[in-house]
Order: structure tokens, then sequence, then C-alpha cells
């Protein structure tokens, strides 16, 4: 029988030697004893790895070219395809750890739309997504898009997008050098997510409908969202259990952003009538098969989320944006299995190395208790210096 990481991480250990990150991401989140925690970071936002460079942040010749500064540019701590744009520069400099990947497959829909641009004038360009989804842009890049309509209205335009795109046998789900990905897979030493993007409960139906439209809808057409909610638990199942079938996954990953600065977006009610059933069939379906870190992402206060998720077999959560009302100490004496990844104030990073000593300091007593990546709480922003974030990562690494 081929051992598995776990095992493999415990032989590590005993013998002094040093965990890959696979056997350093598992036995983390299990609450595990490890050589080191994690050396990750959840990203940056393109303008400041722009001001990085011209402060002295080395080049590389791998490293996404091309991005508007509202665009974001993946970490180690945020789940990747290799269809999107990742840090190689700051991974690089800082040697940090190898960080977590998606299954790269279309969960969502299938074939995507073609983006084209549907009218524009002096100022704005109108474009449809590869979604289906309409925006709304601003020549300048001064402003992130705007969405102005969505695929679905009703059950008509329902029906129709779940013919034409929403089929588990689509062509096109899985890459065209698939046997190329699973051989890679399968020799990695990092760890390795199924789910998202698209995968995810609430934010699925966001972008089919739209924020608003779909909140009416809870109320107004309880009948359609279940109907759209049970497909999409059938679409994902089917490509789950095609692809557990040729590799071992890490663990699930949940994209929702679900909460805001406020707290979560839905009731408790809705909650436990629409999305409960769905995490709570898949999250059996993958612990069936020995999928047991089950994370979900979701920005803003996620207090009064947290038990509704735990209920329904999340494991961990993040990223814990601090100015929306999140600690992690807090969150860990309250929930002490709960794993975590994030939770570091990212503005403090722009205030130099007294805040940042302060900032370290509070979250310090938590990365001893297992189950927790330290990271900023969001991609960094571009008022954070070279100089700072250097500091900010050797400090970090000295608690590490």
């Amino acid at each position: 029988m081929l051992a598995t990481a776990r095992q493999l991480g415990a032989v590590a250990l005993r013998a002094g030697g040093a965990m890959n990150a696979r056997e350093r991401f598992l036995a983390c989140m299990r609450f595990e004893t490890v050589d080191h925690a994690l050396d990750w970071e959840m990203g940056y936002w393109a303008g400041a790895l722009d001001r990085w460079h011209a402060e002295g942040l080395p080049r590389r010749s791998d490293e996404p070219s091309g991005l508007q500064p509202g665009e974001g540019v993946k970490g180690e701590g945020f789940a990747w395809r290799r269809s999107e744009p990742r840090d190689t520069a700051v991974h690089a400099a800082l040697r940090l750890d190898e960080g977590l990947e998606k299954v790269d497959v279309n969960w969502g829909p299938c074939p995507a739309f073609r983006v084209c641009v549907l009218s524009e004038d002096e100022t704005t360009v109108t474009r449809r997504e590869a979604d289906g989804s309409v925006v709304r842009l601003r020549k300048d890049s001064a402003s992130l898009p705007h969405a102005v309509a969505w695929p679905v209205s009703d059950w008509a335009s329902w029906e129709q997008f779940r013919e034409e795109r929403l089929q588990p046998d689509a062509p096109g789900r899985l890459p065209a050098a698939w046997e190329d990905h699973l051989a890679l897979y399968r020799r990695r030493d990092w760890p390795l997510l199924i789910g998202g993007p698209f995968v995810g409960v609430f934010s699925a139906l966001r972008s089919l409908m739209g924020f608003e439209a779909m909140m009416y809808a809870f109320y107004d057409s309880p009948d359609l969202m279940r109907a759209i909610l049970a497909h999409l638990t059938e679409l994902w199942l089917a490509l789950f259990e095609q692809v557990l079938g040729q590799v071992e996954v890490d663990g699930m990953y949940y994209w929702e952003d679900m909460s805001y600065k406020g707290g979560g977006m839905v009731s408790p009610r809705v909650f436990q009538a629409f999305l409960a059933p769905v995490y709570r069939r898949i999250n059996g379906f993958l612990r069936e098969r020995g999928v047991d870190v089950i994370l979900l992402d979701t920005d803003g206060n996620v207090w009064d989320l947290i038990p509704q998720f735990l209920d329904v077999g999340v494991t961990g959560l993040y990223p814990f944006e601090v100015r929306a009302g999140m600690d992690v100490a807090e969150v860990r004496a309250r929930y002490p299995r709960l794993q975590m990844l994030g939770g570091i104030d990212k503005t403090a990073l722009a205030a130099g190395p007294d805040a940042i000593d302060a900032e370290l300091a509070r979250i310090a007593p938590v990365i001893g208790t297992g189950g927790y990546v330290p990271a900023c709480d969001h991609y960094v922003p571009p008022d954070v210096s070279w100089g700072n974030f250097s500091y900010y990562r050797k400090r970090l690494r000295s608690l590490l």
C-alpha cells in the first residue's frame, strides 16, 4: 500500500528531516506536529507588485505581466489554477513554501460564453464575460468592472442555461492536457484542492443571477432556487466523482464571499433552508472518499456564520479580515478546532515596523496551537512598501 502524505510527514519528523509543503499542510490542518508553520502569503494587488519592483524586488520572466493595478495576483495561501495569475517574484525572493493548487477542471458554465464587446462610448466599454454576465468597465481602469446583467432571471432562462451550459459531460470540462495534469498531480509535493471557482453554494447563485435578484428570489421564487441548487449539486458531485477516481486530493475549497463588514449576507433561516442541504450532501460525499479538510473562503465578518459552517461540515475558513471584526485569537478561543488561514491586518504593514511588530505580537499565541496558517487577511495593497513587507515577512518567519 502506498504511504499517505500524513504517514510520510510523520516519518520525516522522526528522522529529523524537513517536511514538504503537502505534508506540512495536512499535518497543520489536522492539528499534528509540523517542522514549522506554513510560510505562505495570500496574494497581492498588481499595483503593489509594480511598486515593489520599482523598490528593489527582482523581476522574473515567469511572473504575470500586463495586469491592471486593480487585478489580484494569488500567493501560496489562495488556491490557484495554472491559467490564473500567480506570484513568482515574491515567492522566489523570500523563499516561501510551495502553495495550494486547485484541480484544473471547469466546474461551471461549459462551454463558456465568448467574451465580446457589446457597446462602448467615450469613457466606458460594456462587455459580455465568460460566465454570461455583462459588465461595464471604465476605459481608464479607474474603478473595478460593474456588472449590469446576468444570465438567469426566471425559469425559462434557467432551463435554457442549464441545458446549454451546465451538463457534466460537456466537452471541454477537462483541460486538453488532462493526462499531463494527472501525472503532475500524482508526483506533487504541494497540497491539491478540489473545487472553486464557481463551486460555492451562495456564490454560484450570485454568479448566475446577480446579488440583488438572488436575494429577492430566496423569498419570491424559492422553488426556482431549490431547482438551481439541486442541479448544481448533481453537476458538482458527478465531476468530483470523475476526478477523485483518478487522483487523490488534500482538501475541498468553496469560494463564497457571503459576508461583509457588518456580518453574513443571509439569515440563519435562509442558510438552513437553501444552502445547508447542499453543503451537507457534498461534504458527506467528500468524507466518504477520505477528504477531511474542507475550506471555505469568505471575506468580511463571519462570526454569525461560523457555527452554521461547522454544522454542515466545513472545517476551515479564511481570510479573517481584521478590519471587519475578525480576530483569530478570539476565534481560536471560541472554536479551538476550526482551521484558519490569514488573520494578519494588511493595513498594519503600511504603518511601519512598530505597527508590524504589534500586529504580529497579537497573533503570535495562535501560531503554536496548530490548524493555523498566518498570513495577511487578503491581498497586500500598494500602499505597503517593499521595505515594510520584507520586514514583516522576516519578523513573521522568526515566529514560524
